[in-house]
């Protein structure tokens, strides 16, 4: 079994930093890397820059103890975990140029022997491509002129943790574990076991990334099947929760609920990795990402026609996070919904209530008709619709009272 007495986490966010912490909580000497400055700083002082149960906690602990440090240059260790983000471009195909980053910033510091781990969720071969780039720029580490055999080891572990719970799923959920070799899936799976109590599923790199891929198009197609339900159910006067809670009593259907669109760095952009791959075959997981993508329109229009029958109305939008209860605003169709109000209505005046913010997202600023409310009462109390985007646990403890003589677009469900 493979030891590793260091590791650089390349990435700080919403993966990087959890699993920097776990490491670190477990003994290993960590060091994570982030280019934001502001971020490394933070975290040298036992501070998260960011909302997770648990993972502050967790952070301070291990800074405490000496097992976890951050810094903006990549250091050598015995092994790199590359948690960067992975976007995709106007075309809808994987950007991999973080990934090349990272690999550039990795490269100088290897001596041959190293695991180099690609936790990032990446389309198929995007770990075969992290492996030939860094042979690119260390060509001396490509084989062992003695034994023939790579001088490094390169795999790829996807996350499978749910916002909210990270710190928890992190360690107790299975794991799978897929190298360039068996070499490095079998170092990769050393790794993780330091950890995780889950059990762990050995197979090859890009097996590894179609299975994450295929997990979240999974949830997209069944989130597609609901969203599409929501908007026939209100053609006909259906109430959709309803109707859904009715149709689950049966012992073989389990369809899960509809909202304003989907979102987070997952669901809302790996099926695309999947369609990219194969464009002629993905007709089932590009109609059910084009479904969820035309949520937000619809709820928008839901808010258009209200302020026909209302002129002068005024808005206030609950919630901009991509789920409950996190601060997480990646890919968040609440954002775009808002933002589209404001174009579209300009004579409208939107008050937006994010319990876990606190100023507008950059995409939201400058936005002369769009403004950060200081409560959630305040919102309402100013407000003639009120648009619910996110079941945060504050709106779903709302006094329902002041909700009356309010025009209501209840988009979760939360206050039938």
């Amino acid at each position: 079994m493979k030891e590793f007495s260091s590791v650089a986490v390349i990435g700080l966010g919403y993966i990087g930093l959890p699993t920097a912490a776990v490491l670190a909580g477990n003994g290993i000497n960590v060091i994570g890397v982030d280019v934001k400055e502001s971020s490394v700083e933070a975290i040298n002082r036992g501070e998260v820059p960011f909302v997770e149960p648990d993972l502050g906690e967790a952070v301070a602990e291990a800074v405490d103890g000496g097992t976890l440090k951050a810094t903006t240059d990549t250091p050598a260790a015995d092994a790199y975990i590359v948690a960067v983000p992975t976007p995709f471009n106007a075309d809808r195909s994987a950007d991999l140029s973080y990934i090349e980053a990272a690999a550039r910033s990795i490269a100088p510091q290897l001596n041959g022997g190293e695991l180099v781990i690609l936790e990032s969720t990446s389309p198929p071969g995007a770990t075969q491509h992290l492996g030939d780039y860094l042979i690119n720029l260390r060509p001396d580490l490509s084989l062992d002129p003695e034994s023939g055999k790579p001088l490094l080891h390169v795999a790829h572990c996807p996350e499978r943790v749910l916002p909210g719970r990270v710190m928890v799923e992190l360690v107790t959920n299975d794991r799978i574990v897929g190298g360039l070799t068996a070499a490095a899936a079998e170092m990769a799976r050393d790794l993780y076991g330091v950890f995780c109590e889950g059990s762990m599923h050995v197979t090859d790199a890009k097996t590894a990334e179609m299975a994450k891929l295929v997990e979240n198009s999974y949830r997209d197609v069944n989130i597609a099947f609901a969203n599409e339900l929501s908007v026939i159910s209100s053609k006909l006067d259906i109430d959709v929760w309803e109707l859904i809670e009715l149709a689950n009593h049966h012992p073989r259907v389990n369809i899960l609920q509809p909202g304003p669109g989907v979102g987070g760095h997952c669901i809302a952009v790996d099926p695309w990795f999947i369609v990219s791959a194969a464009p002629d075959e993905a007709n089932l997981i590009r109609q059910a990402r084009e479904t969820n993508d035309a949520k937000p329109a619809w709820v928008i229009q839901q808010v258009q026609d209200l302020v026909t029958e209302r002129p002068g109305a005024k808005v206030a939008a609950l919630g901009l996070a991509f789920k409950a209860d996190i601060d997480d605003m990646r890919e968040s169709p609440a954002i775009g919904i808002v933002a589209a109000l404001s174009e579209q209505l300009p004579d409208v005046l939107v008050s937006v209530v994010e319990p876990h913010l606190d100023q507008l997202p950059v995409a939201l600023r400058g936005l002369q008709n769009v403004s950060l409310a200081p409560t959630t009462g305040n919102a309402i109390e100013e407000s003639d619709i009120v648009l619910l985007l996110v079941d945060h646990t504050e709106f779903k403890n709302l006094d329902r009272s002041l909700l009356v003589g309010k025009q209501t677009i209840d988009t979760r469900g939360i206050w039938r």
